[in-house]
């Protein structure tokens, strides 16, 4: 009986951990047939629909566009010569001033007073010279009179135009036309040599700065004009002159070109605003030129997908020159070929297409 028991005891052992095991491993295998069930399986043999191109050989003639920057022609802070007290600030931020207006007005209170006093002795002293030249003529004084007081009075007229100068710069006035940009004092302030009070900056001439291609350089000749255009205002035609062709690549391998251009009348094109320079292709030649957005692959290896035979084929191709939206296709594309230009997203090589 024991023996039995014992037997029977072992075979549970046994049987009890297989059981376990093998509902474990229907119930993996229900959850996974459940999760596939969820899972879109994609059909490799149902058609996509995609929109396609014809292709033909066209004029390439374009019109290659460099973006870039405008930049003020000038920009200043204007600080004062001298200290004093701001008594007045006669310009406010946007306001357009031109060269010469004044701006800032110190207190010159104590300065004048002390002209006051140096044109008293300067009149006393020029009486005394009077005086003792006619005594001098007459041997009544000796010359050495004469002169100190003459010295004196060419001292005094010095002092005068010291102070004359200082009065002057009590006013600050504006270095060139402009717009005020930045006020960095108010009245009753106290200003200081080299401390900034307004800043003024120039925007009617302003530089435009694009970054070139080593390739495309050549096409840039100093002192030639170009069509220019601002984002924000793009209906706006502009002109700028090349005053500048870098002589230095920069990081990205290309080269600075700067151009000057003049702003409109009611200085609509501010400094920071972006742009673009338009140029035309000189040559008229015969190519194929497809969207940029059919183009597939990596930038050494561009791709396109033909439409063969209802399937749809990857091809390697070789891009010559990319403009606006487009590309100029110089090999790996035939006259006739018919490119995927639209549903791209779920394309393979090798799958079923139909045209729409």
């Amino acid at each position: 009986m024991n023996t039995k028991s014992s037997i029977l005891k072992k075979a549970l052992y046994v049987i009890i951990p297989l059981a376990i095991i093998a509902i474990v491993v229907i119930k993996l295998k229900t959850n996974k047939e459940i999760t596939q069930n969820k899972v879109y399986q994609y059909d490799k043999e149902q058609a996509i629909n995609v929109q396609a191109d014809t292709l033909q050989l066209e004029n390439v003639n374009a019109e290659f566009i460099y973006s870039g920057t405008f930049e003020p022609n000038k920009e200043t802070k204007i600080s004062a010569e001298i200290q004093g007290k701001i008594n007045d600030v006669l310009v406010d931020v946007g306001n357009i001033v031109s060269k010469g207006q004044t701006l800032i007005q110190l207190d010159n209170s104590l300065l004048k007073l002390q002209l006051q006093t140096i044109e008293v002795q300067i009149e006393g002293l020029e009486a005394d010279v009077n005086r003792y030249s006619i005594l001098a003529k007459a041997d009544a004084i000796q010359g050495i009179q004469l002169e100190k007081a003459e010295l004196g009075l060419k001292s005094a007229k010095v002092q005068k135009a010291t102070l004359l100068e200082q009065i002057n710069k009590t006013t600050i006035k504006a270095p060139f036309s402009g717009v005020v940009t930045a006020k960095l004092s108010e009245e009753g302030a106290f200003a200081a040599p080299g401390v900034p009070l307004l800043q003024i900056t120039d925007i009617t001439t302003l530089k435009f700065t694009v970054n070139v291609p080593e390739k495309d350089l050549s096409q840039f000749k100093l002192n030639q004009s170009y069509s220019l255009s601002a984002d924000a205002y793009s209906a706006i035609p502009l002109i700028g002159k090349t005053t500048m062709i870098g002589s230095k690549a920069n990081m990205g391998s290309s080269f600075p070109v700067q151009f000057s251009v003049n702003n409109t009348s009611d200085f609509r094109i501010k400094s920071g605003m972006f742009g673009k320079v338009h140029l035309k292709s000189e040559s008229v030649e015969k190519g194929i030129i497809i969207p940029s957005s059919a183009i597939q692959g990596t930038e050494n290896q561009p791709q396109v997908y033909l439409v063969k035979n209802g399937k749809a084929r990857l091809q390697n191709i070789t891009i010559s020159k990319k403009f606006q939206n487009k590309a100029v296709v110089s090999n790996g594309l035939n006259e006739s070929d018919v490119i995927v230009t639209n549903g791209l997203i779920n394309l393979l090589d090798g799958a079923n297409v139909i045209v729409k």
